[in-house]
């Protein structure tokens, strides 16, 4: 927005009872967020993903082989982009890992109440995909359920976003100008996420909630990135914005 609003209460997308219960919530969140990427199988960690061959029978245990006692492996798995079939994956997980030894924190910008909106949430088709390119597939895409669309108004702009569902919660990736501008409102360069609260057909999105992807912390994941409808065209100055580290000129993961 290229106007400067000193009313914001012109502007404002959501009831001051839900304002006041995200902003009583905020604090609490983002100590939340700080804690669960340094733990032990936190974003931080992941040191390794690793894609198995058909017919490979490696166990977590045979990957664990000759690792450091602070190492824990998980099994994944996801379709083929070329033959549709299941795929069977290792991660490991370090707790001790140099990330998280050279973690120092998550910038973020101020609360913003003009960014926690109340949107209209309507159930689409069950069968109803979306396809998304992920940051790691070479531009292919993955075609991920997308329950219904959510719809608002903000600044006389009106928006239809598509979040995808993350294991029975709605997940929205979404982009904005500030996806890796430089200085101290940009942000990270592939998007952002946010899981999206809804009752029946009430949704509620608090952008001050909205948070650096695991692809931003680790180059082993592998995120979906925004699709078209889910780019906003002004910048989202709510949320996090990039992870800090004490020697975040090395590190790529950083920011962007």
């Amino acid at each position: 927005m290229s106007d400067i609003v000193t009313d914001l209460s012109t502007q404002l997308s959501a009831s001051p009872s839900t304002i006041e219960r995200a902003r009583e919530r905020w604090d609490a969140w983002r100590a939340d967020r700080l804690r669960s990427v340094a733990a032990p199988t936190g974003n931080l960690a992941l040191i390794e993903t690793r894609w198995l061959a058909a017919g490979d029978t490696t166990t977590p245990e045979d990957a664990l082989a000759g690792r450091p006692e602070s190492v824990t492996a998980t099994e994944l798995s996801r379709r083929s982009l070329e033959t549709g079939e299941v795929e069977r994956g290792i991660r490991l997980w370090d707790a001790a890992s140099p990330a998280i030894r050279d973690f120092e924190t998550i910038d973020v910008f101020p609360f913003d109440e003009s960014w926690v909106i109340e949107a209209t949430f309507t159930p689409v088709s069950d069968d109803r995909t979306i396809p998304f390119e992920h940051i790691r597939d070479n531009g292919l895409t993955r075609d991920l359920v997308v329950p219904g669309d959510i719809t608002f108004e903000r600044d006389g702009v009106s928006y239809t976003l598509s979040a995808f569902d993350d294991d029975g919660t709605l997940l929205l990736v979404f982009g904005d100008p500030s996806n890796g501008a430089d200085g101290e409102d940009g942000t990270y360069a592939s998007g952002r996420f946010l899981f999206v609260e809804h009752a029946d057909d009430h949704v509620v999105l608090d952008f001050n909630r909205a948070f650096v992807p695991p692809c931003g912390f680790s180059d082993q994941y592998n995120c979906p990135l925004p699709p078209r409808n889910n780019r906003f065209p002004v910048p989202v100055t709510a949320g996090e914005k990039r992870v800090v580290f004490r020697d975040s000129a090395d590190r790529a993961a950083a920011g962007h």
